[in-house]
């Protein structure tokens, strides 16, 4: 048998292997919302009852509120530096030739394939090293050198193919490097720049392990969940809140792939000869 007829015959497979890989895959995710709104604290089935009232317990548990409220500072703050990071790193590669640029964007990407709790544990060392406090800004520091990579990545595809020529005729205008940044420039990248925004907010989110290693004693939404599954009677609310962010990140990204998208076409239109 040939490697074409080998090749073809398998070819009926791929939609189940597929159904199979989502199904494995998603499976366990689906059924956090599902035994969410189980009328009984044990995840089994069948369920004993429909009920909303492990979300109204998250409104009156300050604990909760004070760690979401950790996240969001922590997630904004990570999302506006990696993504200001993710500007000066996506122009500096998509605009310029220097000695070691290739090396440079590897190092800038490294975080991305190096086992995260080696990450954690060598950002732990340097912090203690320094002599500085475990709070939410050594989070932040720690969270914004892993998300920088995800902001390049999404922001690099908004500045190629940009056409360099709109910024020459801004400058021979007149115009200063800042006000051409404003007025030419930015305009064709902010989508790039709010997807970029909204996925790196979404992994600061949800990211565990960095801020397992670097909160000390002000935890993040994950961290605060993690310590709740060790009481079996608070698992129905950790399923609750785990509902909500899944939805909240699902929305998000979305959003931040939509926004993509419209940046990638305006930029195929740019370049498309008329």
């Amino acid at each position: 048998m040939s490697l074409l007829t080998r090749r073809l015959a398998f070819l009926p497979w791929l939609p189940a292997y597929v159904a199979v890989y989502f199904l494995f895959l998603y499976l366990p995710i689906l059924l956090i919302p599902i035994f969410s709104f189980n009328n009984a604290a044990t995840t089994t089935f069948p369920l004993a009852g429909f009920t909303t009232k492990w979300y109204g317990t998250l409104a009156g548990n300050g604990a909760m509120l004070e760690a979401a409220r950790n996240s969001l500072v922590v997630g904004v703050c990570v999302a506006l530096l990696s993504t200001t990071l993710g500007i000066c790193a996506a122009r500096a590669i998509t605009r310029y030739r220097f000695r070691g640029q290739r090396a440079a964007a590897g190092l800038i990407m490294a975080p991305l394939f190096l086992p995260e709790i080696i990450v954690a544990v060598s950002l732990l060392m340097i912090v203690l090293a320094l002599g500085l406090q475990l709070s939410l800004l050594t989070v932040i520091l720690g969270q914004t050198v892993f998300c920088v990579p995800y902001a390049m990545s999404v922001l690099v595809s908004g500045f190629e193919g940009f056409d360099r020529s709109l910024e020459e005729a801004s400058y021979d205008l007149g115009e200063t490097a800042l006000g051409t940044f404003r007025r030419v420039t930015l305009p064709v990248v902010a989508p790039a720049i709010v997807s970029s925004l909204l996925v790196t907010f979404t992994i600061s989110l949800d990211e565990f392990i960095l801020a397992f290693f670097l909160s000390g004693t002000e935890p993040t939404l994950p961290v605060y969940i993690w310590g709740q599954l060790r009481f079996a009677a608070k698992l129905p609310g950790v399923l609750a809140l785990g509902t909500i962010m899944i939805a909240a990140s699902i929305l998000m990204l979305t959003l931040a792939e939509i926004l993509r998208r419209r940046a990638e076409s305006r930029t195929r239109i740019a370049l498309t000869p008329t």
